[in-house]
């Protein structure tokens, strides 16, 4: 049985090595559609290979539509990327702004940061760096998961709302 097979068991607490995109993308949507009441995602410049596909962005908008005290927070060390490209998952949050925030990260936590999606305190990916995509996956491992919202706890805490981001352009 491979990685991505045993990924999309669904077995909480089974800690999976991840090396491919496509491994990644599934695990970064099954953290999404595990998630019901926070989602923390911490990346370099909304990586549309993750955030901006259809599947996902549709999950996150059930997330938030279908109970009003779900919450997404989005820390990204370069939004201009995303901006640029017009990212559906930024156009997204500027039509809910009361649950998905986007923050700029402050400068202190842009250099060679990691990328990460974080689900309910319990579902997480890792990757320590968005260059590559080797990364780690649980479903149910509060333990790590905690370690990893800490630090983007502290981050998020650190920055700013992005107003670029924000802004929707009529």
């Amino acid at each position: 049985m491979n990685v991505l097979t045993e990924l999309l068991e669904d077995r909480p607490g089974t800690r999976a090595i991840l090396t491919t995109r496509e491994e990644v993308q599934a695990a970064t949507l099954r953290v999404a559609q595990a998630t019901r009441r926070l989602m923390a995602i911490h990346a370099t410049d909304l990586e549309a290979a993750l955030y901006d596909q259809p599947k996902f962005i549709d999950t996150g908008k059930r997330l938030v539509l279908g109970s009003g005290y779900a919450k997404v927070r989005v820390l990204i060390a370069d939004p201009s990327r995303a901006l640029y490209e017009s990212s559906r998952f930024i156009t997204l949050a500027r039509r809910i702004t009361s649950y998905i925030e986007i923050r700029h990260a402050h400068p202190r936590y842009r250099e060679n940061p990691p990328a990460f999606i974080i689900g309910d305190d319990r579902a997480v990916v890792y990757r320590i760096s968005s260059a590559r995509w080797d990364a780690i996956h649980d479903l149910g491992d509060p333990a790590i998961a905690q370690l990893y919202l800490d630090f983007f706890d502290e981050a998020w805490d650190a920055s700013h709302p992005d107003a670029e981001t924000r802004q929707l352009h009529i």
